[in-house]
């Protein structure tokens, strides 16, 4: 038995071929090329994190000034700067 005569084979092979034209059409889209934006917040905290990576990690004029106090022994922090100082909280 020849199905390929069938009339009602041949409708739906019709209607499968105009289904697939459809895809061929999206495929001569012109795609666009990837792009990206960064946000006004986003370029702000860019410039931020780069001026904070560029800060010393010594304040030395601090720690000369302090080793000189030592030195002289004028450097005597009172015992509320001594824990302020072991818990990172400021005065």
């Amino acid at each position: 038995m020849k199905i390929s005569n069938n009339q009602n084979i041949q409708k739906i092979m019709g209607e499968y071929k105009k289904n697939t034209k459809g895809v061929n059409k999206a495929e001569k889209l012109k795609q666009e090329k990837d792009k990206i934006e960064i946000s006004e917040n986003a370029r702000a905290f860019q410039v931020a994190r780069n001026a904070y990576k560029n800060l010393p990690n010594i304040r030395k004029e601090k720690v000369d000034l302090i080793k000189e106090q030592i030195a002289s022994e004028n450097y005597n922090p009172s015992a509320e700067e001594v824990v302020n100082s072991i818990f990172d909280r400021k005065i």
